[in-house]
This record gives structure tokens, sequence and C-alpha cells, in this order.
């Protein structure tokens, strides 16, 4: 609550105050803090404004000036992405939560089930409240950057029920953008789900457990949003071609053979077909995922994918489904190269493990203060960047759905903008 009241904006939607009346007396907010510094002898009980009421110290003009804060036209960004919780606690991880807690990568904390009563009641008002908020502002060279939650968590992406919503939510802030005149929105997380979904819990830096969705898209990496408006102009980037880029800079040099094991995205075949074309061997251990692969690629590359019982490649690329028994069945001081959006558990000591695709932000990137879900200080998705990228270099293309951009472009553009590679962790 002290962290929202100091926000320099009124962020409490008025809807809250209608649908539970009373809680104005028990929370304060922006602009009731603001009073509390401008006028004399008001406003002095900032966590129980009731005894303001009740002693008549609470400043006449409250009301009406958090009304008119609402109204305040806001700034509009050019570059917006668009994100939403994951774990029930990963709300205390936001910047509207606790700083402390957002300056580091998000780990599952004991000490946050006291707060559990908290966490459901965030879960519900953010329910009810039913539309994206902003979390964060940078400023990068003349450009300023926001990013926008939609309020739902990642459980709430499995259940059939809630997808309607959900991509309803997403839609509404594309057409909000682009009546902002946001030059470019990227999608993150599961905003761009297509053939999966999978929903985690973390445990220190480990996932702990995963139930997978298969079969009914949510949107098609954003390709369902542009044929239902074509005249956008903002521009939907899913990210996906320097999520390709990162991993595939991030396989040391002079490997001849990797081991795929994960749900096969947008991104894997990406990733399959560029090391194929370079004479890169790519093993599935699995029937159904050769057979998929051959399906997407015909006869093309039938010297360069194998199907093996054998788990013994030095460098593994997985995403969503990798299983903490396959982990076991590695050798010692295998690179583990994640190519989804979510992390790997780490089950092992003896092999290195590479966070998921992310790029360290240009020093002139400016505001930056909290970490990205699960990314150290000062890293960024590269689905995150890649809208920054996209915006800086002014494409005018969208990136969504089956539209991949030309990898090697993006991971030079990003480059020439002062993104770097992230420092390939050593062993544990």
């Amino acid at each position: 609550m002290n962290n929202m009241g100091h926000c320099n904006f009124e962020l409490v939607p008025k809807r809250l105050f209608q649908i539970f009346p009373f809680f104005k007396y028990l929370m304060y907010t922006p602009s009731y803090h603001s009073l509390h510094h401008t006028q004399f002898r008001t406003n002095y009980s900032l966590f129980m404004p009731l005894y303001d009421y009740i002693y008549g110290t609470m400043d006449s003009s409250t009301d009406k000036v958090y009304e008119t804060s609402l109204e305040r036209k806001e700034e509009m960004p050019n570059i917006v992405h668009l994100t939403h919780p994951t774990t029930l606690e990963s709300i205390y991880h936001l910047r509207l939560g606790f700083a402390w807690l957002a300056a580091g990568p998000y780990t599952s904390k004991w000490y946050l089930w006291v707060l559990l009563p908290v966490t459901w009641w965030s879960m519900l008002v953010a329910w009810i409240y039913g539309q994206t908020f902003v979390v964060e502002r940078n400023m990068f060279n003349h450009l300023k950057l926001q990013t926008w939650v939609v309020p739902r968590y990642s459980f709430q992406y499995l259940l059939s029920w809630q997808r309607e919503a959900i991509n309803n939510l997403i839609e509404e802030a594309i057409v909000e953008a682009d009546k902002s005149d946001v030059k470019v929105l990227s999608l993150g997380l599961l905003n761009q789900a297509s053939c999966s979904a999978i929903l985690y819990t973390l445990e220190s830096s480990c996932i702990c457990w995963i139930m997978e969705l298969q079969g009914e898209e949510l949107n098609r990496s954003g390709e369902l949003y542009i044929q239902k408006h074509p005249k956008l102009k903002v521009r939907v980037v899913d990210g996906s071609s320097l999520a390709v880029a990162v991993v595939l800079n991030s396989i040391p040099k002079g490997t001849k053979q990797i081991l795929l094991r994960g749900n096969l995205s947008k991104v894997a075949f990406a990733i399959v077909q560029a090391l194929c074309e370079k004479g890169v061997e790519v093993v599935t251990v699995y029937k159904d995922e050769y057979e998929k692969l051959k399906l997407r690629f015909s006869s093309r590359f039938s010297n360069t994918l194998i199907f093996s019982k054998s788990f013994s490649s030095q460098v593994w690329l997985v995403g969503d489904g990798l299983r903490k028994d396959e982990q076991w069945k590695a050798a010692k001081g295998t690179i583990f190269i994640p190519f989804s959006q979510f992390p790997p558990t780490k089950m092992r000591k003896d092999c290195i493990y590479h966070t998921t695709p992310a790029m360290m932000t240009p020093k002139a990137f400016q505001n930056m203060h909290s970490c990205e879900n699960w990314l150290p200080r000062k890293v960024m998705s590269a689905w995150r960047a890649a809208g920054i990228v996209h915006a800086l270099e002014e494409w005018n293309s969208h990136e969504c759905g089956e539209i991949m951009l030309d990898t090697e472009n993006i991971w030079i553009a990003s480059l020439r903008h002062g993104f770097q590679p992230v420092i390939a962790p050593a062993h544990n």
C-alpha cells in the first residue's frame, strides 16, 4: 500500500470503490497522499482513512481530486510489452508489489504464504477489475516504453472457459494501443500461446511442477487479432525471430549435434531449420516429435534430422514439456539451452543451464528497477527486446502467426542498438 500511495499517478480504479464503497476508508490512494502533503491539517491517517472521516480531518476535496486525477490524460508510450502474472504470489514481484522482491529474479518464498488471504483478495480484485494496467515505465533514447499486465494468472490461461475473456482483454489492449498511436506492442508469456499452454509454480529458482494443456489454441501467436483488425497501425510482435537468434547464438561454436526436447513450437521449428541448413544434426528421442519434424520439412533434412534413443548429446535445446527424469539421462557437463518462455527445472548440479532467451539491456535504458520474472537484473526477455528493436528499426510488418522476421537481421540490429548477449553460466 505504501508503494501504491507514493505513485505519481492515480492507479486505483473507480470501479473498485463503486463495488466496495467501504474500501476508500481502509486504503489510501496517491491523490489522498498528495493532499496529505499539500493541505493543512488534513488526511493524517494514511493507512486508515476511516479515522480521518471519524475525527473530521478528511480534506473536503478528497473525492474531487481523486476523480480529477483519474480523468487526467496520460502520456502514451511508443512501445508496449503485454505480459501477465505467472503464479499467485508473483504479484508481489511486480513493481507495484514489494520493491525489494521485484529487484531480484522471481523465486517462491515460503513466508509469502502468510499473505495468502491478501493474495487471494488481489486475484479477486484483478478478476473484477478486468482491465490491463501499467506496472513499469521506461525510457530508451527518444522512446517511451511501458509494460502492461493482463490481470490473469498462468493457471487461468489453462481454463477453457477463460480463453474468450483473456482473448478479449488482449484484444482490448491492442485496440487501445492502436488508438493511442503506440508503434509496437509485443506479446509476452502466454499472451501469444498457440499450440499449448503450460502452468508453472516456482520453487527456489526452479519450476517444481508442470501441467500441460494441448489442443485448443489461444490466439495463434497474435494472428487472431490481425485478422479481426486488418487496419491496425500498431505493429503486433511475438518476438519469435529474436528468440530464435538468441538460442542459435547461445550454442557453442563447433557444435555438430544437438538434442531437441520439448513441445514443438514456432520458435522450435525455426531453430531446427536454421541448424539443419548449417549441417548440424538435430536428434529427437521420441518418435512423435521426429514424425512432426519430418512432416514439417519433408525430406529436405533427411541427413540431419535423426531419431535416436540416446541422450548423449552435450547440447540440449529444451522447451515446455521437458521432464525431470529426462535430465538425469544427460551426460555430465551437458548444456541446457531453453527455447521457450518458461525455464526448465534445474535438476542437475553438474550441468549448465542457460536462461530463457534474453539479452542484456543497453546502458541507455532507463528506469529498469525490477527483474523480468526469473531473469537477472538488467536482463530482458528476447520477446520484449524484439518489440523495442522493431520500433527502433521502424519496421512496418507484424510478426505473428506464421510470419517471422529474418533472424540474422534482427540479431545484428539488436547488437547495433546496444543489446548484448547474456553471459553464459559456468558449471554449478
